[in-house]
C-alpha cells in the first residue's frame, strides 16, 4: 500500500493521457498499472462522453465511477449505474435546435447512452475514426421531449464556425455552460462542450469523494485544459501537462512533462510511488 497522502488520483483524457496519434503510451498504461497497484483509486474526468471513453478505459486497469461530460455525469460503465448527472433542460435543448437549425450548424446530442444526430458531414468521420462512435439517426425537433440530454457538442474547425459558436454562447449566456476543449489529433478543430449551465468537473469530482469518503485534499489531479481549473482547484496536488493552457498552469501546483512523452507516468512516478 501506498504511504503517499493521495488516495485518489483523478485524469483527463484528450491532452492528458491520448496523445497525438489516439493512443496511450506503453509508460502511462504502466505507471495507472504500479499505482492502483498501491491501492490508490484511479479516476477519468472527461469531457468525452461514456460511449466514446469506453475504448480508452478497456485498455487501462480502471474500475469504479468515473466523471464523464466535463462533470455533467459520474457513472461506473461496467454496471451503468449513476452516482451523479446533471442533464440540460428540454427547453434549453429545443431553443439550442431552433437556433442550429436557422444558423445551420451541426450539432451532436447526447444521452448516457446514445449519440444523435440528423445527418452525415464531416464532423461523423471524426466520431466515427476517433472516437469510434456510430450515431443514431434522429429528428432534434421531437428529441428535445423523448431524451434525457446530457449533453450537446459543436465541432468549428473555420473563423466563421468559431464566430457563430460565440454567437451562441452570448445568446445561452448564464442559461448553458460551453467548454472549448482540443485534442493533440486535431489541433485546429474546436471542441465545445454545451451542458447545464450549473456543470463543471469540480463539482462532479465533489460528489465522487463525497461518495467515496476522501476529502479533496486527498486528491491528486492532472488536467491539460482550461475545462480542467475546476477540477485542478482545491485539490491536495493539481498537475498541469506540459502542454497544458497557461490558465490552467497558473492553478497547478506542478506542471509535468507535456503528454507525447508520457507526462502522467512523470507525474506518478514523483508523487504517488
Amino acid at each position: 500500500m501506498s504511504c503517499k497522502p493521495y488516495k485518489l488520483l483523478v485524469i483527463d483524457i484528450d491532452g492528458t493521457l491520448i496523445n497525438k496519434e489516439g493512443a496511450v503510451s506503453d509508460k502511462d498504461i504502466q505507471a495507472l498499472k504500479r499505482v492502483t497497484g498501491a491501492g490508490i483509486i484511479v479516476a477519468i474526468s472527461t469531457g468525452r462522453v461514456v460511449q466514446a471513453s469506453k475504448p480508452i478505459l478497456d485498455k487501462l486497469p480502471l474500475n469504479g465511477y468515473h466523471i464523464f461530460s466535463d462533470g455533467a455525469l459520474v457513472l461506473n460503465p461496467r454496471t451503468g449505474d449513476e452516482l451523479y448527472v446533471d442533464p440540460v433542460k428540454k427547453e434549453l435543448v429545443k431553443r439550442l435546435i431552433d437556433f442550429a437549425h436557422k444558423s445551420q450548424l451541426h450539432f451532436d446530442f447526447y444521452s448516457s447512452r446514445q449519440y444523435f444526430i440528423e445527418q452525415d458531414d464531416w464532423t461523423t468521420d471524426i466520431r466515427r475514426r476517433f472516437f469510434l462512435l456510430e450515431p443514431t439517426y434522429v429528428d432534434f425537433n421531437s428529441i428535445w421531449q423523448t431524451e434525457r440530454i446530457i449533453k450537446g457538442t459543436l465541432i468549428v474547425r473555420t473563423e466563421e464556425g468559431r464566430a457563430t459558436a460565440r454567437e451562441l454562447q452570448a445568446q445561452f449566456s448564464g442559461k448553458i455552460a460551453f467548454s472549448w476543449t482540443k485534442t493533440p489529433r486535431y489541433p485546429d478543430i474546436d471542441f465545445i462542450n454545451i451542458l447545464s449551465a450549473t456543470v463543471s468537473k469540480g463539482k462532479a469530482l465533489g460528489k465522487l469523494c463525497a461518495f467515496l469518503g476522501i476529502p479533496l485534499s486527498a486528491v491528486m489531479a492532472i488536467g491539460d485544459g482550461s475545462n480542467d481549473i475546476s477540477l485542478l482547484s482545491g485539490v491536495g496536488l493539481a498537475v498541469a501537462m506540459g502542454n497544458g493552457t497557461p490558465a490552467l498552469k497558473k492553478v497547478a501546483h506542478h506542471v509535468t512533462l507535456d503528454v507525447e512523452q508520457s507526462g502522467v507516468a512523470a507525474a506518478i512516478d514523483r508523487f504517488l510511488l
